[in-house]
């Protein structure tokens, strides 16, 4: 076997019992490891140069990548303002690691295979719910029910370790396309805004129908990357209004670092009755 190929070829660091389980032998193994072809990482986990920082971290505090941390492994869409640093789940009694991390020291809610670096998703999500803010905790379970094709229902099944994380279930919707959207919402509900997401209105999906004619789009970091996009969304946008909508777009830097802007301009609108029908 060719170890350094095996493991490179599984993100530069893999555990002693896949190599051995493809094939490989315990004194091919040493001889690697012996020549630098490979190196070892604690006692079972084997490495190449290219392995990333956290694994090699998490593998030598015998510890998994939690939290935000998993949720950027997985590719969970994350604000721009969450926490970089790197969170570890340890097993309670364990010994504590070495370096300056945020340690999650609870039992697991889902066993994981002992050749895996990173935590469940349910427990993810459940030292998410425990971490981070409410907005942000929002924002990176709905898009775990896109990522992951969870369902709200599927959510609440779960017995959660915390309060925080029971709550959190309770307000998914499983609905917004974005994480935009879902910042957008939880602000919105924390203002005491009902709004209803992703309806039909002339043909096509709104981002947020506020009261029976104020719509609200949402133009994401990506937004109109063709000139077919811009077509079809002025389109649609002149439709509206020639059928009495009130259409509000706001773009990703506003939602994100100009709130006040949206908020003032939704406020004067919902003053103006343009949400009400007739």
């Amino acid at each position: 076997m060719d170890y350094r190929a095996f493991v490179d070829a599984r993100a530069g660091i893999v555990h002693r019992a896949t190599i051995l389980a493809a094939g490989g032998t315990a004194h091919g193994l040493q001889r690697a490891c012996s020549t630098g072809e490979v190196e070892r990482i604690r006692r079972y986990w084997i490495a190449t140069p290219g392995a990333p920082a956290d694994l090699r971290t998490a593998a030598a505090a015998t510890a998994r990548i939690a939290c935000v941390s998993a949720a950027r492994r997985r590719g969970w869409w994350m604000p721009p303002t969450t926490d970089t640093g790197l969170h570890l789940h340890v097993r309670p009694h364990a010994e504590r690691p070495r370096g300056d991390h945020v340690l999650h020291w609870t039992r697991p809610l889902v066993p994981v295979a002992r050749t895996s670096l990173i935590e469940s998703t349910h427990d993810t999500l459940d030292h998410i719910a425990a971490c981070v803010d409410a907005e942000t905790a929002a924002v990176l379970w709905e898009s775990a029910c896109r990522t992951e094709r969870f369902t709200p229902a599927d959510l609440r099944r779960v017995r959660w370790r915390s309060a925080s994380a029971r709550e959190i279930c309770e307000l998914i919707t499983g609905l917004h396309d974005s994480g935009l959207e879902t910042i957008f919402a939880v602000r919105m509900r924390d203002g005491g805004v009902a709004v209803r997401f992703q309806q039909i209105v002339a043909g096509h999906r709104v981002d947020a129908l506020i009261g029976e004619r104020l719509i609200v789009q949402l133009d994401g970091f990506a937004f109109h990357s063709t000139a077919a996009d811009r077509t079809r969304d002025t389109a649609h946008d002149r439709e509206l209004l020639a059928r009495g909508y009130t259409v509000l777009r706001f773009t990703y830097s506003e939602v994100l670092h100009r709130w006040d802007v949206v908020e003032r301009s939704i406020a004067r609108a919902i003053a103006q009755g343009v949400h009400l029908d007739g």
